[in-house]
């Protein structure tokens, strides 16, 4: 490594699941010949970083360093790297490595390859200052992005825009977004925007309806307030949602959302509550020809669209700054439900 890397570094750091966070002095991790190291300037807190946090995962958990949305500065190339180089703008991604060679790696379906490592999962991830990466998997990001902005598109942004393409949803068709105000939610809004879409956004409260109609929702339902929040999509949009996103992790939310998608609809699965489940008529179901799809993060293909709309200026990513030790507080305020937006962490705070 340049002898500008430091030895150490600050960390985000849990030694149990659902214990302490606490900021603490590791290591600089060493890359291996197929890695690059980030020096991440900035991390999105995304809600499935609490759920790791809580065990929602199991087994599958073995870092000790949460985080996937990292944005930052590659400071050092593994000998068999090619197509980085030191001073490039990198996003540390949830995807850290796959096989790169079975039927779903080579079909570019690379986020269903068994053997797939996760940033923040089972790799230590972006909560940290310098975070080595699989070089295949990171991503490009233009020199002229801003930072601390671009962080959260890869993973709630590309997410949001996967979904949204999951769901065969067309230009001048109404697509429901079920927690329209939260993180994954606000950017779904505007990537449907962008894609030509109308949105009727749902959650609850007066901050989250605010946000919604200035990020682009054509119509709001807030369902503290609406006793009967499927009649009132399928009032708004004459007849159902063509298409409903459910971004949020109420399992009330996401079953009430297959009620009011139209005939030959698509409810899009990205929200994860734990332990939920959803259950179906099957007549109806079948005589309306309702699709069900689940929709997980994005390929990297998914990944260079969903950065190079943000790039064009079309994506207002709403986010909060803060500092390395204010993540316990997010991670309090996400299980409180009073996150509008994003919260970004500074790793230099």
């Amino acid at each position: 490594m340049p002898s500008t890397i430091p030895k150490t570094q600050r960390a985000v750091i849990f030694e149990d699941f659902n214990g302490p966070l606490t900021l603490q002095e590791i290591p600089i991790p060493e890359i291996q010949p197929n890695e690059i190291l980030v020096n991440i300037k900035y991390s999105g807190i995304c809600h499935s970083d609490l759920s790791t946090y809580h065990e929602a995962w199991g087994s599958l958990t073995n870092t000790k360093v949460l985080g996937h949305e990292g944005a930052g500065i590659v400071v050092a190339v593994g000998s068999n790297v090619t197509g980085w180089s030191i001073g490039d703008y990198a996003g540390v991604k949830l995807i850290n490595s796959t096989c790169s060679q079975c039927e779903y790696c080579q079909q570019a379906q690379e986020i269903l390859c068994s053997k797939l490592t996760l940033n923040g999962i089972n790799r230590d991830g972006t909560f940290q200052e310098y975070c080595a990466t699989d070089a295949l998997n990171a991503a490009h990001l233009p020199k002229h992005v801003d930072l601390s902005q671009i962080g959260p598109i890869l993973c709630a942004g590309v997410t949001a825009y996967k979904g949204l393409k999951t769901s065969g949803a067309r230009p001048n068709e109404w697509v429901a977004i079920v927690g329209a105000g939260g993180g994954l939610g606000s950017l779904a809004i505007q990537y449907a925007k962008s894609m030509g879409l109308k949105v009727v956004g749902i959650d609850g409260g007066e901050d989250k309806a605010s946000s919604a109609k200035k990020l682009g929702a054509d119509e709001f339902i807030d369902f503290t307030k609406v006793k009967d929040v499927a009649k009132e999509v399928i009032d708004i949009t004459g007849g159902g949602a063509h298409a409903c996103i459910n971004v949020s992790t109420s399992e009330k939310a996401i079953q009430q959302s297959v009620s009011y998608v139209r005939s030959n609809g698509t409810v899009v699965l990205i929200g994860l509550p734990p332990n939920a489940k959803i259950s179906i008529d099957i007549l109806p179901t079948v005589l309306r020809q309702v699709t069900i799809k689940g929709s997980y993060v994005g390929t990297r293909w998914d990944t260079s669209e969903a950065i190079d709309i943000f790039a064009r200026g079309l994506i207002n990513c709403p986010i909060t700054v803060v500092g390395l030790g204010d993540v316990p507080k997010v991670f309090k305020l996400m299980e409180e439900n009073k996150i509008v937006g994003r919260y970004v962490v500074d790793t230099s705070k």
